[in-house]
């Protein structure tokens, strides 16, 4: 699990922001920055709140108050993507009520969850553009058996894929399976 003063320095650098300049914004020594990015001191009450507008970031995304670890339910949101073999975009509904419902009480599901989503929601675009051209091939060429393989193969991989993160993510290898392009949740 990620600490306060690990996600302070992660969130500073990648706002391209020194220590210096993050202690000078947010009006606290930087000593006590320093200390507070090497988890020697953990910030409370006014500090942290100094630190957050800084940052420009909410309190909620440093403090994780109430949040407890569940990685069955993590594997049960990789795992609803498989419902795309029943129900046409099952692989974004599914997994977007899940995340919905837990994403602020459990570890990691905010962050696996977006990942999901925006990966599921990029291959349902080029599947559907895939079936699309397939059916105008259908009606045009009468050969449309390669490309309605390469639709039907790229879901198989998908179902293969989303089995693959959900077992990993059971084993406990918790990290951002899928490749994001475009990001649609952020």
């Amino acid at each position: 699990m990620e600490t306060i003063g690990s996600k302070i320095s992660k969130i500073r650098k990648q706002k391209g922001m020194t220590q210096e300049e993050l202690s000078d914004l947010s009006k606290i020594n930087l000593r006590t920055l320093q200390r507070i990015e090497k988890d020697e001191n953990e910030p409370r009450g006014n500090t942290l709140k100094q630190i957050c507008e800084a940052l420009k970031i909410p309190i909620e995304e440093l403090v994780d108050y109430g949040k407890i670890e569940d990685s069955f339910y993590l594997f049960f949101l990789h795992f609803s993507v498989l419902s795309v073999i029943i129900i046409p975009l099952g692989n974004i509904i599914f997994p977007l009520i899940l995340w919905i419902n837990k994403k602020d009480s459990i570890y990691d599901v905010n962050k696996q969850g977006k990942n999901i989503l925006n990966f599921q929601i990029v291959f349902s675009f080029v599947n559907t553009f895939i079936f699309g051209i397939s059916m105008y091939y259908a009606f045009t060429s009468h050969k449309p058996e390669i490309l309605f393989i390469i639709y039907f193969s790229l879901i198989i991989l998908n179902v293969i894929f989303a089995l693959f993160c959900a077992i990993s993510v059971l084993k406990r290898k918790i990290k951002l399976f899928y490749p994001n392009p475009i990001k649609f949740v952020k």
